[in-house]
């Protein structure tokens, strides 16, 4: 019982997050969608291994195909998932397919070879019970091939994962520019989702090396695996439902108002008219008290593009735009907890744009180098200092 359980628990955590990820349509991304897609393709992956441990070997003969294919892709897949956070769009056959080529083409002549070999051979093969007096052409074939599998299983699992670290390095400094929110900005849960698949591969990775026949009899390394196996998925899951798109892509420019888009950049005059806008929208509007800011906020406001709000707010603060709006709230909270010392950390959080107390608690700690805790009590000591007690 206990080992259907554990067996089991990979796929239902995949279903899940399937499920929730597709759920908000408030929240809807194409990333987060396309993320929810790849949880049914986790689930049938470890649908087909508690097939196989189970062991359902009548079963199991019909998903050791889709298993393989599905395996040697899975990880391009992922790769995918991160580039529609990164650079793409949108999901699409035309520019995606060359992902998939390689593995495809693998998974296709592993499925020849299956279907060369005799089903009752093939399912004593797969169990690793064939005598060796009986392994046929097909067999030598068959074995070949899944050792191409396992080794375009691990290629594929290392390219990814170094394509996906280069595109966060390369546009993580992107979502700085666009949220206002610091853990939006920041990428904590873009990282968390490629090295738990990360995990995931290598937890494979020792369960090939092992060998699948060894690990059968001991329930001890199924409760061991498969429990990494959907704690892992669930904080892929969970990083996948926060994050947002790492280079937002999706804008509109502001056409026909304050200043059109102008490839030759801005002069001298209209970059200083443009930051007292911005100047204006922060200490008249206090626009970033709002605390789902985004630049894209600011452009329709002022009535200009991303690009050149950029340029000002680097060239005049040398920051970005998270900081630059960060460093607003913090001033409004010194001001809050002098006049309002009994407010506690939601209030404050929700009251001053950050949103939440762990928003407020990163701002700080960028901006300040210290603690909330420190933060109110640096707070408490200049108001006892400036209003002292009789």
């Amino acid at each position: 019982m206990f080992r259907t359980i554990f067996l089991l628990a990979p796929v239902f955590v995949s279903i899940f997050w399937a499920f929730a990820l597709s759920g908000n349509k408030n929240e809807y991304s194409t990333p987060r969608l396309f993320l929810s897609k790849f949880m049914l393709f986790t689930a049938l992956i470890f649908t087909a291994h508690f097939l196989y441990f189970a062991p359902f070997p009548d079963i199991y003969i019909y998903f050791d195909l889709p298993l393989q294919l599905v395996g040697i892709t899975i990880f391009p897949l992922y790769h995918i998932y991160f580039r529609l956070l990164t650079v793409d769009k949108k999901f699409s056959f035309r520019a995606h397919t060359r992902y998939f080529i390689v593995p495809l083409i693998i998974g296709l002549v592993y499925g020849f070879a299956v279907l060369l070999t005799p089903l009752n051979d093939y399912k004593l093969w797969l169990y690793h019970l064939l005598p060796d007096a009986k392994s046929s052409p097909a067999i030598t074939f068959l074995t070949v091939m899944r050792i191409i599998v396992k080794i375009t299983f691990t290629l594929t699992l290392i390219i990814s994962m170094i394509s996906n670290y280069n595109l966060m390095k390369k546009y993580g400094h992107k979502a700085e520019q666009f949220y206002s929110d610091i853990q939006d900005a920041k990428q904590r849960n873009v990282k968390r989702l490629n090295r738990s698949l990360l995990a995931i591969g290598f937890v494979s990775l020792v369960i090939v090396l092992i060998g699948r026949l060894l690990i059968i009899p001991f329930d001890a390394l199924i409760y061991a695996g498969w429990s990494m196996f959907a704690l892992l998925i669930f904080i892929m899951g969970d990083s996948g439902i926060k994050q947002k798109v790492v280079n937002p892509s999706s804008e509109v420019e502001v056409r026909n108002s304050f200043y059109e888009v102008n490839p030759g950049g801005l002069t001298a005059k209209d970059s200083k008219a443009l930051l007292g806008r911005i100047i204006t929208e922060f200490h008249m509007n206090r626009i970033y008290l709002n605390s789902e800011l985004t630049i894209m906020d600011l452009v329709k406001v002022v009535g200009t593009n991303r690009t050149y709000i950029s340029s000002v707010i680097n060239q005049n603060f040398n920051t970005n735009f998270c900081s630059f709006v960060n460093a607003f709230r913090i001033e409004e909270l010194e001001q809050v907890m002098l006049s309002n010392p009994g407010l506690s950390n939601e209030e404050l959080a929700q009251c001053c744009g950050f949103g939440s107390v762990n928003s407020l608690k990163r701002a700080i700690s960028a901006k300040k180098g210290i603690s909330l805790k420190a933060f109110r009590q640096e707070s408490d000591n200049k108001r006892n200092s400036e209003y002292p007690k009789n």
